[in-house]
């Protein structure tokens, strides 16, 4: 009779579990149903897709340089402005031969200006077209007579040297050995005899005056 009713017992509660469990459930797969039939579109759903980007071009320089934007495709065409190593801008059109690229440039009024192609990479294509009359300027430079008058100097004309002859050369001549005294003067002979018998009379005199 004891175990009969310990029997009925664990029947009981196995049956409270299970309908628990049950209940649990429940419970839980009904907000799952309900969140899914929110879910479901009731009209169609519109596909978010990016708009697709355009050629650009990426400036490539030393990092400590910049590259100059011109309003017009030549180095006569005023500057406007500077890009940085590295900026990147959307681009709009090339000259013929790839030379110049047109970018989009906010900084001036047209909103478009110019750069130099070898020092910009591009990414993408771009219609090539021709490149516009050479602008002129807006003021033609004039000179004032006046004022270049005293930067002009008048260099004096430079005489030819004039050759001047170098003097005579005279050219000494010597008497032959022997003929030194021939012409104009006595014999060596002669001199000698005259001088001893000058000396020879003076001592003739000296004697007579002490006799």
């Amino acid at each position: 009779m004891f175990k009969k009713k310990r029997l009925q017992r664990y029947l009981f509660l196995a049956l409270l579990l299970a309908a628990g469990a049950a209940v649990i459930s429940g419970i839980n797969s009904g907000p799952a149903r309900a969140s899914g039939l929110h879910q479901q579109p009731t009209v169609d759903v519109p596909t978010v897709t990016g708009t697709p980007k355009g050629p650009t071009i990426i400036v490539y320089s030393d990092p400590e340089e910049q590259i100059n934007v011109r309003s017009g495709p030549g180095v006569n065409y005023p500057k406007v402005g500077v890009l940085i190593n590295r900026q990147e801008v959307p681009a709009i059109a090339q000259t013929v031969g790839g030379v110049w690229v047109k970018i989009v440039y906010p900084g001036v009024e047209s909103g478009v200006a110019w750069v130099y192609a070898p020092f910009v990479r591009l990414t993408g294509e771009l219609p090539i077209i021709p490149k516009p009359p050479t602008p002129t300027p807006r003021t033609t430079p004039t000179i004032d007579p006046t004022l270049a008058s005293q930067f002009v100097l008048e260099i004096p004309p430079t005489r030819k040297p004039t050759f001047t002859p170098p003097p005579p050369v005279i050219n000494p001549t010597f008497p032959a050995p022997g003929q030194a005294g021939a012409a104009g003067r006595l014999p060596m002979g002669f001199v000698i005899l005259g001088l001893v018998s000058v000396g020879f009379f003076g001592l003739l005199v000296s004697f007579l005056r002490e006799s």
